[in-house]
């Protein structure tokens, strides 16, 4: 069972959505709380975005220091007894070292949506000094997968691998990871505006996760494409930013598109209020592909 989608959000909180219509005719999203009291949609979502989808957030309230109690207590369940406890019980004893699972922990929060080999991990931790000083060696490429492997059979990170779109297959190197609740990741890093990108993806991601779709990042010739989500006879390429109004990042997300030639569905997400085509790729707020 995954947290919540930013739908549900609204919903366990007892918010209500309710569209108004202005002068100009255009269409404006408000939420509305029990009280009748009356919010910006941006509003809710940067809560969700700083205090992730853990449905017991909702008994506690969006008050921080309560939301980071629960996450605490979250945090040490699935640590303490899903991996180190149950490693112990399956006697196979391969996740001995909580240190040095948290740092591959920490590594990977701090890396969502990045492009990451197995065999970089051990040696960025080493050489950022990450581990203990009296450690000599790095760790072993065999002991990292076995850590990584833990925090995925416990869905406390999400993989998932590299498609090449001319190649038709999948590629083995450098994948990428995505933690299970964002709100997770801010209770392990501190809440920081300088990767709202990565955020908005990691959010994305799980949308389509929920929405059924398996999901692949998509490569053409050197180019990325963030998603490409498929089901049955349904194909969807996805690009997530925080904006589009600069001139070189309106490219670097459109060319990757522009690039595939077939006519199934090309989208970019934003924070960006506008909603237009770029010739026939559509953009779209996210809030708003979110609630749809």
């Amino acid at each position: 069972m995954l947290p919540l989608s930013f739908q549900e959000f609204i919903d366990f909180h007892g918010f209500t959505i309710k569209e108004t219509i202005n002068a100009l005719g255009n269409k404006k999203r408000y939420v509305y709380d029990s009280k009748g009291d009356r919010y910006e949609l941006n509003e809710l979502f940067q809560a969700y975005m700083r205090y992730g989808g853990m449905p017991g957030i909702a008994d506690v309230g969006l008050e921080q220091e309560r939301v980071l109690t629960l996450l605490d207590g979250i945090y040490s369940t699935v640590i303490v007894r899903d991996i180190l406890e149950r490693e112990t019980l399956k006697s196979q004893r391969k996740i001995t070292d909580s240190v040095l699972l948290r740092k591959i922990i920490m590594f990977l929060a701090d890396n969502i949506g990045s492009n990451i080999s197995i065999s970089k991990i051990g040696n960025v931790l080493m050489d950022e000094g990450l581990l203990e000083k009296e450690r000599k060696t790095k760790p072993s490429h065999h002991t990292v997968q076995a850590y990584v492997n833990a925090l995925l059979e416990a869905y406390f990170f999400y993989e998932i691998k590299r498609f090449d779109i001319k190649g038709k297959e999948y590629l083995r190197t450098l994948g990428k990871f995505y933690i299970v609740d964002i709100g997770l990741r801010n209770y392990l890093l501190g809440y920081r505006n300088r990767d709202i990108g990565h955020v908005l993806e990691n959010i994305v991601y799980f949308e389509l996760l929920k929405r059924g779709y398996d999901i692949a990042v998509g490569k053409i010739n050197q180019l990325e494409i963030d998603f490409i989500a498929t089901k049955a006879d349904e194909k969807l390429y996805v690009q997530v930013t925080e904006s589009m109004i600069s001139e070189s990042v309106r490219k670097r997300e459109l060319t990757p598109l522009e690039k595939v030639n077939d006519n199934y569905e090309k989208i970019i997400l934003s924070l960006d209020n506008e909603t237009m085509s770029y010739n026939g790729i559509k953009l779209y707020n996210i809030m708003d592909w979110l609630i749809e």
